[in-house]
């Protein structure tokens, strides 16, 4: 496949010159339109070593408002990368709507090194691989421009160009040992990439292969790769987009698994006391031995408003140290949030290893609240499902302990909730017009919550459904369960 990047396609100085004054006006044009647009940009930039992928990256600063490219050269994680699932780096790295950000280095680098040096077989390559590929799909679909450009060079051209720069007394620095090494390597470097290269170059994101042997060559040719999508982008962007429709709400089945639950199950005041203390004790030593073998844990709650899961959360953390636990509570996105994929505000708040993250609602807002409101299109609500099952599968793969609490109460509980903290002065902070508003299609978020359990339970991440008419009955059911999936975890 690299045939054609290995042509010696040349550019002499005078054409160079030409051409870079033009690119350099229409790429600050077209810069200035994407800081008005409603996507980002991501360009990732990788080949061969002394292919001059730095270069390209400082001419994409010199050429362009660096006020509005963001530039990571992701070398080897620090030890806070290294407490998180290996895509949190990027993910918190994306750039918002109306910038770039540029990756020097990026989710390709580390599954094929690995690979070249026999560190990983084959299916763990295409395991990582796909990965990328249902990475890169989800950031396209939620408006981000992805460039994916691959420097080549020959093994000829390579080995002299290492050469040269090593001779070269004021560059000499920029030539390691490890270089040499991966030059020593380039036949299962060139193999592995274009398997690599194979793989990931789909219709939504396709790698572009650079000739890279000229320098003035490859430099004109990444930035007009780089105007060309971005106008293209922009182009899209300019036409009208349809009104989205309305929300369509669904209607629960008569019988489903919420409708099941049997909301009498209640416990006595002395037998709840009993239990809570036994269990927020179990949890405590749970919790330690967690933090000792530097696991981490997430718990997540979902219910119907009044369902009890303020409640519930602080019993769980009334049994936590205080600087080993955070509990996020998640309203309408941020101005910044909104600008960047959803899961983004997600995947930046993911606990340390020993530490835990408590959810008081949470991606799931996204399959429910999105959806019933008419916030995000039908195929951005039904493409998550798979979105959200892939981003906890990389949690637990990790060694997060998940558990997804649904607390579940009858249309009737909640009415008698709401009218008692209308009624009593320091509750009514809880109480809002949403809330009612919300009441009035109880039906439609039963049906959506089924949906949203029957898509995303699995062994990795269940769904625990809590019965929650009784509040004793629903604190005493969490806190056994945490601690159940936390014995089985560590």
């Amino acid at each position: 496949m690299f045939e054609t990047a290995e042509l010696g396609n040349k550019i002499d100085k005078a054409a160079f010159k030409a051409a870079a004054e033009k690119l350099r006006v229409e790429l600050l044009d077209a810069q200035r339109k994407l800081a008005q647009s409603d996507f980002s940009v991501v360009i990732a930039v990788a080949g061969a070593e002394g292919a001059g992928k730095a270069e390209i990256v400082n001419l994409l600063l010199e050429w362009m408002d660096p006020r509005g490219i963001e530039v990571h050269a992701m070398g080897e994680p620090s030890d806070e990368e290294r407490e998180r699932p290996r895509f949190w780096r990027y993910w918190r790295a994306l750039p918002p709507k109306g910038k770039i950000g540029v990756f020097l280095g990026s989710w390709y680098t580390d599954p094929i090194l690995r690979r070249v040096f026999k560190q990983s077989d084959a299916a763990a390559l295409d395991l990582e691989l796909n990965r990328i590929v249902a990475f890169e799909k989800m950031l396209s679909q939620e408006n981000t421009l992805l460039l994916k450009f691959w420097m080549h060079l020959s093994k000829e051209v390579q080995k002299k160009n290492l050469s040269r720069i090593e001779k070269d007394p004021d560059n000499s620095w920029r030539v390691t040992k490890m270089d040499w090494k991966f030059f020593h390597k380039y036949n299962r470097f060139r193999k592995v990439s274009e398997h690599a290269i194979l793989l990931t170059s789909t219709g939504q994101c396709p790698w572009r292969i650079i000739d890279a042997q000229d320098k003035r060559y490859r430099s004109l040719e990444a930035l007009r790769l780089t105007l060309k999508a971005i106008r293209a982008r922009l182009d899209v962007s300019k036409k009208t987009r349809e009104a989205d429709p309305a929300a369509v709400l669904p209607k629960p089945r008569k019988i489903n698994i919420l409708s099941k639950l049997d909301l009498s199950l209640a416990l006595s005041p002395k037998k709840y006391k009993k239990d809570l203390a036994e269990y927020q004790g179990a949890l405590n030593r749970m919790a330690r031995k967690m933090y000792d073998k530097k696991r981490s844990m997430i718990l997540l709650f979902e219910g119907p408003d009044a369902g009890g899961k303020g409640g519930a959360i602080r019993r769980l953390t009334q049994a936590m140290d205080a600087r080993n636990y955070r509990v996020v509570t998640v309203a309408a996105p941020t101005d910044e949030e909104r600008s960047h994929p959803y899961l983004w505000r997600f995947w930046r708040g993911l606990p340390r290893l020993g530490k835990a993250t408590i959810y008081d609602r949470s991606w799931y807002g996204r399959v429910l609240v999105e959806r019933l409101e008419g916030f995000c299109r039908p195929e951005d609500w039904q493409r998550a499902y798979e979105e959200i099952n892939q981003f906890e599968a990389q949690l637990a793969e990790f060694g997060v302990i998940i558990v997804k609490f649904w607390l579940a109460i009858s249309p009737e509980e909640q009415l008698r909730r709401f009218k008692d903290r209308q009624l009593t002065a320091y509750k009514q902070y809880k109480i809002t017009e949403e809330d009612w508003r919300n009441r009035e299609k109880w039906d439609a978020y039963q049906a959506a919550a089924c949906d949203m359990i029957e898509k995303t339970n699995n062994a990795a991440a269940p769904w625990v459904l809590v019965e929650g008419a009784d509040k004793r009955w629903a604190r005493i059911k969490i806190l056994e369960a945490t601690c159940r999936q936390l014995e089985k975890g560590l």
